[in-house]
């Protein structure tokens, strides 16, 4: 078989045979890695964008993850779903049409080949075709103490497979839901990985204590991370989701970049600095981190050897409070106009990733903005919601005072909304069961049929005109929602 790809804006052409052979388990990785098999190179692909299979005699197709999907005959797939294809097949990957043709091949083909262009794939065995996983069980390994109130747990998976391949295949800064059960009640929480793919055979979430003076009844802010603080030890075992996330840096070419982070903020700007430090020698890194003491200092001797180690790779701490020694040499007090231009003087020419509380993040970007930094090239990633968020105003609001109600037409129930509050924090609050997982608009779990009215966001999540994210939507005015 033939697939050939036409991208009808830049007008490129490109073609690539497929030749079967029995008894193993071929595949061709498509997307704008050089290490793809067919390379589609377009910003609208990502690096790992599909695969295509052959088993059984039969030729499949597989969107690993994409950020922008897939289209069979303009029907979209969902994750990791598995479409038979079949001769004459279109497949829509970002602006390209890849049309899967038959073509006479060789039969007297050497049976270790498998593509043209003398390619040779490894068939992967632990890779199920039908069945994509949509969870993976991980088993703990190791749990280090990185400060006081901050555990890093290393994971395996079980079955063993490497984190980098194309069941898994994660980028630095992304993150996953943990699943697991406590006192008999399901919870889903998202943590950042801060391992690096670079580093396959392991992955490692890092944890922060919330202090208990911060609990809220029912289900308080820190419940999951101080459990697993407490209960989660080597030898255990929890479910975790593949990767999800569009804050990394992995696909970005700029070669300077500014990482600015606060906290437990540090963990995706790590799993970033770890994989540059290993892949991009020529990227150069300035790193400003914001602790409140020594003492919670995440990551403290690693970061001191990467800036000892790594000549790209520049290291700022400051301290928010007066705890330190009379030793401390770093910056102290929080981050200001002055302590960035001394920094990062080049600041401007920069990329700029972010993490930390909202807080952190908004005195950030008023900063960066007084300062005429191009906001184009900043992203950030906000580690806890916004007590009192901003709504985002519509054409369609309405003067009246009056809040807005959202109905649930499946299961008959309605909630009224406050005027900052999302929709599923206003239906928890009625204790009406939505389902949700990462609470940032990024998973899809929460995503409900709109049958009318009309719903804002903070920024635009991509979200059909039809369906509602009710983790990041605020009603504008009375909504309906098939759930």
């Amino acid at each position: 078989m033939k697939i050939t790809a036409f991208n009808y804006i830049a007008g490129t052409f490109g073609e690539k045979t497929i030749i079967p052979i029995e008894k193993t388990l071929p595949k061709c990785l498509i997307g704008r890695n050089p290490n793809c098999d067919f390379i589609l190179n377009s910003p609208e692909v990502s690096r790992v964008h599909g695969i295509i299979f052959y088993q059984d005699q039969k030729y499949y197709y597989i969107d690993l993850a994409s950020t922008d999907g897939s289209r069979v005959n303009n029907q979209a797939l969902m994750v990791n779903q598995s479409i038979l294809l079949q001769e004459g097949d279109v497949i829509r990957i970002g602006d390209f049409f890849v049309l899967f043709e038959s073509e006479e091949t060789n039969s007297e083909l050497d049976s270790e080949s498998f593509f043209k262009q003398e390619t040779v794939m490894t068939p992967t065995p632990t890779l199920n075709l039908h069945h994509q996983p949509k969870e993976f069980i991980v088993k703990c390994t190791k749990v280090i103490e990185e400060t006081h109130n901050v555990k890093t747990f290393s994971l395996v998976a079980e079955p063993p497979i490497l984190f980098n391949d194309a069941s898994f295949n994660y980028k630095p800064g992304q993150f996953v839901m943990l699943d697991l059960e406590i006192d008999g009640k399901p919870f889903k929480r998202a943590y950042s990985i801060s391992s690096s793919p670079s580093r396959p055979y392991n992955l490692e979430i890092t944890v922060k204590r919330v202090s208990p003076s911060l609990n809220q009844p029912d289900s308080p802010p820190g419940l999951v991370s101080n459990w697993l603080h407490d209960n989660f030890t080597v030898g255990n075992k929890l479910k975790i989701s593949p990767p999800m996330g569009d804050f990394t840096c992995f696909d970005n070419s700029h070669q300077k970049l500014l990482f600015i982070s606060a906290g437990s903020g540090i963990t995706p700007l790590m799993s970033m600095s770890r994989w540059l430090c290993d892949t991009k020698t020529d990227y150069d890194i300035i790193f400003i981190y914001s602790a409140r003491s020594q003492e919670d200092i995440i990551f403290c001797q690693e970061l001191q050897l990467m800036a000892l180690r790594y000549s790209n790779f520049h290291l700022a701490i400051t301290l928010t409070t007066e705890e330190f020694d009379s030793n401390w040499s770093g910056y102290t007090g929080r981050l200001n106009e002055t302590m960035l231009l001394e920094i990062a003087p080049d600041f401007g020419e920069r990329i700029v990733y972010s993490c930390g509380s909202a807080g952190f993040l908004e005195s950030l970007q008023n900063m960066l903005e007084q300062l005429k930094f191009p906001m184009h090239n900043y992203y950030q990633e906000s580690f806890g919601l916004s007590k009192n968020p901003q709504p985002v105003l519509t054409s369609e609001n309405k003067s009246s005072t009056e809040n807005p109600v959202v109905v649930f037409r499946k299961s008959q129930q309605e909630v009224v909304c406050d005027a900052n509050e999302t929709i599923l924090e206003a239906a928890q609050r009625e204790a009406i069961r939505l389902p949700y997982a990462c609470q940032m608009g990024v998973c899809g779990q929460c995503k409900l049929r709109k049958i009318s009215g009309e719903v804002s966001y903070e920024k635009d999540f991509g979200c059909e005109d039809d369906f509602v994210l009710t983790c990041v939507a605020r009603a504008v005015g009375d909504v309906v929602i098939e759930g």
